[in-house]
């Protein structure tokens, strides 16, 4: 029992951190990210290929972590020019692109093979029977960590510049604001949370390969965002809490349904999608929206 609950603990952390990153991006900024996986695996192949090289586990999620930042931001450089919606429809290929090099660079990723025995931090100075509690302890702390420095990121004049470039792009181009620098920033401060994400996932499963980094990833990112609330950072851990169970008690329906395991799987994903609909339909910011400032007639935000 308590090591099902450690599991369940830990990859709630772990999607917590990619969820705030997401939502950041999305829900703080309005920049629309159907890539989450390719950057989700940039953060995973990195600090796995490096530790298994011999780098230390921190150092490894460093430069998972700073990757997957650097190619979000350089990604955007070449597309400046798409409006939101081409860009989601770039940053889906992006995610097909990384995945198909992971695949098929066996000189480097090992191929389908995938990497293994990827060391885990802390195991070598904790002892055996508090490994994995120690890691679900160091998973929080990152993802503690990671949410109070985005709150103050969100509070800073950057953050309220973030806000104005979400509600109405041409007023912030016109106030003289450096919009695609701030959308820029913006994508790579997102990108390197979902990398941490994905770095931490690798040392904590130990073994990785490209079938891990499937578009359902992304789609399952998403749901967590959408259900927890758009713009509320500390809304995405109830998002994540709901479809992370939600995913994994399901799996054992096949020991009490007679279906087909893959149709269950197929099912499984089916509800998400349902649950997404639903969300946009009926609550479209989420179960708890972003609380926004009112003003009173002849107040002014500067006024307060």
């Amino acid at each position: 029992m308590t090591d099902i609950v450690l599991y369940f603990a830990t990859m709630i952390g772990i999607y917590t951190i990619a969820a705030i990153g997401l939502n950041f991006q999305y829900g703080i900024a309005g920049l629309i990210n159907f890539g989450v996986v390719g950057f989700f695996a940039i953060g995973a192949y990195t600090s796995g290929l490096l530790t298994l090289a011999g780098a230390p586990v921190w150092a490894g999620l460093l430069a998972g972590a700073l990757m997957a930042g650097l190619v979000s931001a350089l990604i955007a450089l070449p597309t400046q020019r798409l409006n939101v919606h081409y860009w989601a429809i770039t940053t889906v290929g992006l995610a097909e692109v990384i995945r198909l090099i992971l695949l098929n660079e066996d000189w480097l990723t090992r191929g389908s093979f995938g990497l293994v025995g990827i060391p885990r931090p802390l195991d070598a100075i904790v002892p055996a029977g508090y490994q994995t509690a120690a890691f679900c302890g160091l998973v929080w702390l990152l993802a503690i960590a990671c949410y109070l420095a985005l709150r103050l990121l969100v509070s800073s004049p950057f953050g309220r510049v973030l806000k104005a470039v979400r509600e109405e792009n041409d007023l912030a181009l016109s106030l003289g604001k450096p919009v695609f620098s701030i959308k820029v920033r913006a994508l790579a401060i997102g990108g390197l949370l979902i990398g941490l994400a994905g770095a931490l996932y690798a040392h904590y499963l130990t073994f990785i390969s490209p079938a891990d980094f499937l578009p359902t990833v992304t789609i399952i990112i998403w749901a967590m965002v959408m259900i927890g609330g758009r713009g509320n950072l500390a809304a995405s851990v109830v998002g994540v809490a709901v479809v992370t169970v939600f995913l994994n008690s399901t799996r054992f329906l096949k020991d009490v349904i007679a279906l087909d395991p893959q149709m269950i799987a197929s099912l499984r994903m089916v509800v998400i999608g349902l649950l997404i609909m639903a969300i946009v339909v009926y609550r479209p910011d989420g179960l708890f929206p972003e609380r926004k400032k009112e003003f009173a007639d002849g107040d002014t935000p500067a006024g307060r």
